[in-house]
């Protein structure tokens, strides 16, 4: 099974099925909480980023077609270790594109810009070459933490938030380095 199918999988066991918990601003097609119409989210697909869609029709394959096409090809997954890969796809998924990169760059000291290119690559694998992929993922997972812990709905969600986290690293160690 590819890296892919094995974080897709990962991450769709966690988003689950259908949501349309009127408190989470992301089930609403403007965004933020009563905004727009409340479509919901499902598979990890929300209103919020995709207000044209049907929600409540999407099926696991076309929510597989976004995640590949939206958020692992964005992030050159393919070209990170499985591990990290994981991390950094969970991340774009639920933070953004943009924000999942920014925590890549910080570690390897680029600029933070949002967007992978060959420069942030090259000095990710100089990173992972020098310090190990178990440390930069630790290092990935606690600059994600304290951006989500500082969200105004940290109060809310940020439990269940919090044992996603938790769970990565174990997730992680599941995967194989197959592309």
């Amino acid at each position: 099974m590819t890296a892919f199918l094995q974080a897709f999988a990962i991450i769709v066991g966690t988003e689950g099925g259908l949501t349309t918990n009127p408190a989470d601003a992301g089930n609403w097609t403007g965004g933020k909480t009563g905004a727009g119409e409340c479509k919901g989210t499902c598979w990890g697909i929300s209103a919020a980023s995709y207000p044209h869609l049907s929600i409540a029709t999407l099926t696991l394959e076309q929510a597989q077609e976004i995640y590949r096409r939206d958020y692992w090809t964005k992030i050159h997954a393919d070209d990170l270790p499985a591990a990290l890969a994981l991390l950094a796809f969970d991340s774009a998924v639920n933070n953004g594109v943009g924000q999942a990169v920014r925590w890549l760059q910080t570690m390897a000291g680029t600029t933070t810009d949002g967007a992978m290119g060959p420069v942030t690559l090259a000095k990710v694998r100089a990173l992972i070459a020098r310090e190990g992929v178990d440390a930069v993922c630790a290092e990935y997972l606690a600059l994600r933490l304290m951006f989500m812990a500082a969200l105004p709905s940290w109060h809310t969600f940020g439990l269940g938030w919090a044992r996603r986290l938790c769970r990565l690293p174990y997730q992680a160690r599941t995967m194989t380095e197959t592309t």
